[in-house]
């Protein structure tokens, strides 16, 4: 059984989706990617969150991320149920939906968990960036549906801390202030932060969010 960890290239794979044969790599090319497990087709809670992440293009499309969903169905099942999704939460499914039949990407990316249900996906998430790399994993259970809206927020403080000194602090939003990394000297954090700095303590040193640009 795979074991991915934080760090770790996303592995690779050829899959038939809803939207034709993809090679996920390829697929991604230079944008971010979120892959998230469905336990079956036709079941209520992943009839909200498909249709939710629908609703989502364009925030997805803002961040550079595209999505990508699992379930191991095929394909025609998939296709009538992207109808019901598309009718019931009044939204257009505009992302592939893997046909993982035979469980070869299940398997690769540890989504079947025996204890929980022998057959069935719990709902992975995984967060990849555009170096393929994991950055996030979470793991729900099949009763849970997920909040899409935290997995925008993530993303936002992965992408922001990918390209600066920074870490976001609980709760965090999107311009709220950040926290300048321990390994910045106090000393040196004008010259990196010209929006200035808190010291709350030595080592909790608070900045305005810095820019994307």
């Amino acid at each position: 059984m795979a074991t991915i960890r934080l760090g770790d290239e996303a592995p690779n794979f050829t899959a038939e989706t809803s939207e034709g044969t993809i090679n996920f790599h390829e697929w991604l090319g230079d944008s971010w990617g979120i892959l998230f497990s469905h336990p079956a087709d036709y079941t209520p809670v992943c009839t909200t969150e498909l249709g939710t992440v629908a609703r989502y293009t364009d925030e997805f499309k803002k961040r550079n991320v595209k999505v990508v969903a699992l379930s191991v169905d095929g394909v025609e099942s998939h296709h009538g149920w992207i109808k019901d999704i598309n009718e019931t939460q009044n939204t257009t499914v505009n992302f592939p939906i893997i046909a993982d039949e035979d469980g070869k990407v299940s398997e690769l990316y540890d989504m079947i968990h025996p204890n929980a249900d022998s057959k069935l996906t719990v709902r992975s998430v995984f967060v990849i960036d555009n170096n393929k790399k994991v950055k996030l994993m979470i793991t729900y259970p099949a009763s849970t549906g997920r909040n899409f809206d935290e997995l925008l927020r993530v993303v936002d403080s992965l992408q922001l801390t990918a390209y600066h000194k920074v870490a976001t602090p609980a709760n965090w939003q999107n311009g709220d202030d950040c926290v300048v990394v321990p390994a910045i000297a106090t000393a040196d954090i004008p010259a990196i932060f010209p929006k200035g700095f808190t010291e709350v303590k030595p080592y909790l040193r608070m900045t305005p969010q810095p820019n994307l640009d």
